[in-house]
């Protein structure tokens, strides 16, 4: 009887030390394009009822943390989301590959928001090989990039989004 405690001891501390998370990456959704307000331009309509189908989406994901360049495009993006599991919005650097190295080591399952030019440099790290060759196209919208690591395994997979 001993004996079969603590196997079962050692089952469940096995399972629990493996590394285990879920990163949902996204471009930020359609933004405004009759504005003059530069390069930091607000969520369209579409954009917005699209940031409300990623809420609806994600969650029941258990997302425990949300990240985001720091454009009102973005920031709008994932603040439905946020503001739903009472998360604040982290923000970061478009370019800065640094955290998501960082990212990789946590055991929690995170949403990252990014740009066309930003999104597959993102899975790229985190998957740790090229699975998306390029910059997404300007009018590409609503692909949900979702990675997935067990333990020192990684798998990918492309969903959408919205309408």
């Amino acid at each position: 009887m001993n004996m079969r405690i603590a196997r079962l001891l050692l089952v469940l501390l096995l399972l629990h030390s493996c590394k285990s998370a879920s990163y949902f990456v996204v471009r930020h959704a359609e933004k405004e394009t009759t504005t003059s307000m530069g390069s930091d331009v607000p969520l369209s309509e579409e954009g917005k009822e699209r940031a409300e189908a990623l809420k609806d989406q994600l969650m029941h994901k258990h997302i425990r943390s949300i990240y985001s360049t720091n454009f009102l495009r973005t920031r709008s993006t994932a603040q439905p989301l946020a503001k739903a599991l009472n998360l604040s919005i982290q923000i970061y650097e478009p370019l800065d590959t640094s955290l998501v190295k960082l990212l990789r080591n946590r055991k929690e399952n995170i949403l990252i928001v990014g740009h066309s030019n930003t999104v597959n440099n993102i899975v790229n790290t985190l998957i740790g090989s090229k699975v998306i060759p390029g910059d997404l196209a300007d009018n590409e919208y609503g692909d949900l990039f979702v990675v997935k690591r067990r333990g020192r395994h990684y798998s990918f997979d492309k969903k959408h989004f919205g309408k």
